[in-house]
């Protein structure tokens, strides 16, 4: 098995799965008996500010709560992009982006933040589950950049992954929503 923590899954757009439809999900953990990502592309209309005001300075635009996938919706995730601090207790991701504990306040992290992003739910696979997603071809696994986290684009986000990739897989970034109308 090799893992894909720290990269992207782009889902194929004959995925058939609607809560991953046009998704783009950074994995956050992924090993021999389990998988974690969050859904990049599904922002909610929730303010950070109305839940989490301490927090909303740091959050990037948009300011709101996304969903990170459909699996408990009640867990809070966050991630922030690091410029500097203690690292120490940061949960690296991949580059300067990493897990942050949004218990406490801000100034008490002992790591400075340019943004965060705060996530409701996530994506999970059980053993097995996700290899037999890649296998049938129902995600692209590509390398993450850290402004996909915080694009103030979410929207666009899966055309712009699949655009910057080399070869056909690049051609998808246009592939339309109802290909029978085209």
């Amino acid at each position: 098995m090799k893992s894909t923590a720290g990269r992207l899954l782009v889902a194929s757009p004959l995925m058939g799965d609607p809560n991953f439809e046009r998704s783009v999900v950074l994995m956050v953990e992924h090993d021999d008996e389990s998988a974690l990502g969050l859904v990049l592309t599904d922002p909610t209309t929730t303010p950070v500010g109305q839940m989490l005001p301490q927090w909303a300075p740091l959050t990037s635009q948009p300011d709101v709560f996304f969903l990170g996938g459909p699996v408990s919706y009640e867990s809070v995730i966050s991630l922030g992009w690091a410029t500097g601090g203690d690292l120490q207790a940061f949960g690296r991701i991949v580059g300067d982006i990493g897990t942050i504990d949004l218990s406490g306040d801000p100034a008490g992290l002992g790591i400075e933040l340019a943004q965060i992003r705060i996530f409701a739910g996530y994506s999970g696979w059980g053993r097995g589950q996700l290899e037999s997603e890649l296998a049938l071809d129902a995600w692209f696994v590509v390398d993450a950049h850290p402004t996909d986290v915080f694009t103030d684009e979410p929207h666009e986000l899966w055309s712009e992954v699949l655009g910057r990739q080399r070869g056909p897989l690049a051609w998808l970034a246009n592939y339309p929503i109802d290909p029978s109308m085209n």
